[in-house]
């Protein structure tokens, strides 16, 4: 089985939750459903079991355990922050959760019940600052080359490259991804251009960004550097050879991006606080 859930840090408090059924303390989390990606997953069981919307921060150390059912478990965890409003006073009670706390982070370990969830609440408070997500994102599936005798810039997404685009929009929702940056090719506006029209965002296309660009190579590398400056959530889709010379720029050793493949880079003032390598499932 695989679940995912979150450890959300605020005010030198953590959010947890008590559940009825096992008497325990633990952190928000839940099974992933069949086609829901995993980010989504830990997203939506938060906002489920607490009643707080939440975007994702740096991902956390995973658990694998064997249940009391004899089963076992991986649970995927990432450091998160509430989105809104944090309060829990007007949470209601139910037969899955029936209490949910912000508690002292110096008393949290003493409320949990599992030394596991009391070692990945460890690992949270060593870099309890917040990061901001800057995601890296190949294209979609597109056309192929020799089936496009038109400018190439202007070759379309195929159906399976609609089908990840749309896949893709809870997961960048996830992140709380509030600025999207493209090529001008089509097939890169076409990516992200669901998740844009999905969360009313407007969509910014360069041709820095875009296979065809000549004149300098590094003119991604200085876009890359603005966009670190500016501490706000960004996707920026691009074509798989500006790929690994934009992610050599932040110190990222990942292997070849597959179309609708993405890298998450979290920073803080400017500097690579962590990553990590999601592959289209579609």
């Amino acid at each position: 089985m695989v679940a995912a859930g979150t450890v959300v840090l605020r005010d030198g408090g953590v959010l947890l939750l008590h559940r009825p059924k096992y008497d325990d303390w633990s952190f928000p989390k839940g099974k992933q459903e069949p086609d829901e990606h995993v980010v989504t997953t830990a997203v939506r069981e938060t906002l489920e079991e607490t009643g707080l919307a939440v975007r994702l921060g740096r991902p956390l150390p995973t658990q694998t355990y064997v249940q009391r059912d004899g089963r076992s478990k991986l649970v995927h965890y990432w450091r998160a922050e509430v989105v809104g409003d944090p309060g829990v006073s007007g949470y209601e009670p139910n037969d899955e959760v029936d209490q949910v706390a912000w508690v002292p982070i110096e008393e949290a370990a003493a409320r949990l019940t599992y030394s596991r969830d009391v070692a990945v609440l460890g690992d949270a408070v060593k870099h309890p600052k917040p990061t901001t997500p800057l995601v890296l994102l190949r294209h979609t599936k597109a056309l192929g080359r020799k089936s496009w005798d038109d400018d190439d810039r202007l070759r379309p997404l195929t159906e399976q490259g609609r089908a990840q685009a749309l896949a893709l929009v809870p997961v960048l929702a996830a992140y709380g991804i509030t600025r999207v940056v493209s090529s001008t090719s089509t097939r890169c506006e076409q990516t992200v251009s669901p998740f844009a029209a999905e969360q009313g965002l407007s969509l910014t296309a360069t041709p820095v960004l875009a296979e065809e660009h000549e004149p300098n190579p590094q003119d991604a590398c200085a876009l890359l550097d603005e966009l670190l400056a500016d501490p706000e959530p960004t996707v920026v889709c691009t074509h798989r050879p500006l790929l690994p010379g934009l992610l050599d720029h932040l110190g990222i050793d990942v292997p070849t991006l597959s179309p609708g493949d993405l890298v998450v880079a979290h920073h803080r003032r400017q500097r690579l606080r962590a990553a990590e390598l999601h592959e289209t499932d579609v």
